[in-house]
């Protein structure tokens, strides 16, 4: 309908990359400043809290600045699937979430990690 929109294209994965980065290093120095409190939060050991916050700061600068950006993208995939998981069978949250966010949540950032990957982040990469 809006063919002149596609010029835009690499734009608009520059800005899905910044979000997806965005959350994922907000998230992972959640897990760092006070991995004790986090880990009892998210019930998983201390140093599995540690690891996942390194893992999330990681993959989200990698996202946003698009240096291995592949690698970063699905490395968070994996996470999320991690989340998903512990969602669905562990804590039984549903879908939307009664108390908390549900798995949708997590499932919108599998998907935004499958178009930064399918791509390659766009043309406004580091590691072009």
């Amino acid at each position: 309908m809006f063919p002149q929109l596609a010029r835009f294209t690499d734009l608009g994965l520059l800005l899905l990359r910044l979000m997806v980065g965005l959350v994922f290093v907000n998230s992972g120095y959640s897990h760092l400043k006070n991995p004790a409190a986090r880990a009892k939060s998210i019930q998983m050991p201390k140093p599995f809290t540690i690891f996942l916050g390194i893992a999330e700061v990681a993959g989200g600068l990698g996202v946003a600045f698009g240096v291995l950006t592949q690698l970063a993208a699905f490395g968070l995939i994996l996470i999320m699937f991690g989340a998903i998981e512990k969602k669905i069978f562990v804590w039984h949250t549903g879908f939307w979430g009664e108390k908390a966010s549900g798995w949708h949540y997590d499932l919108m950032f599998v998907l935004m990690n499958l178009v930064i990957a399918f791509t390659n982040g766009g043309a406004y990469a580091l590691m072009r």
